[in-house]
């Protein structure tokens, strides 16, 4: 049966820090993509590579100490395609209080042994929530599109 959401849960540690004492970007953008990738495997039960990465905003820092959640849900797939919401949290372990930090949605492709892309099975969106990050993840996929239809362009 495959999993249509993943949590990974973690301590931030004194190795994730920029200059600045805050956990990197990049750090984080690597949390991303990995519960993205476990997320997309687990469902389409295949290798998936990232396509795309749409709509990041870095609203709150993460500081060394802090427990992070990575939460990555299916939003919506297409033929071989599942684009994934992912939601960052951050907060006191003790407490385990948790805001958000970020989210995003993140494409991913199945491919076969071969290198080639391969179809995913179906998402079929049924709570309020679910039907809301769908249409969140398709108008994102959308602007995805449109943001490199403009480099053709110039």
């Amino acid at each position: 049966m495959a999993s249509s959401s993943v949590i990974f849960r973690f301590l931030a540690e004194p190795t994730d820090v920029n200059f600045g004492g805050k956990v990197h970007g990049g750090v984080v953008m690597k949390w991303i993509d990995q519960a993205g990738y476990a997320c997309a495997a687990g469902w389409s039960g295949h290798y998936c590579v990232t396509v795309s990465v749409a709509g990041v905003k870095f609203s709150r820092p993460i500081l060394v100490g802090q427990i992070v959640e990575v939460e990555a849900k299916i939003a919506h797939t297409g033929k071989t395609s599942m684009q994934i919401f992912i939601q960052v949290r951050c907060g006191d372990p003790k407490t385990q209080n948790l805001v958000e930090t970020n989210h995003c949605v993140i494409s991913f492709v199945a491919m076969d042994e071969t290198g080639y892309p391969v179809a995913v099975p179906e998402f079929k969106a049924v709570t309020d929530e679910d039907k809301k990050l769908e249409n969140y993840a398709i108008k994102m996929k959308q602007i995805a599109i449109e943001t490199e239809n403009l480099l053709d362009k110039v």
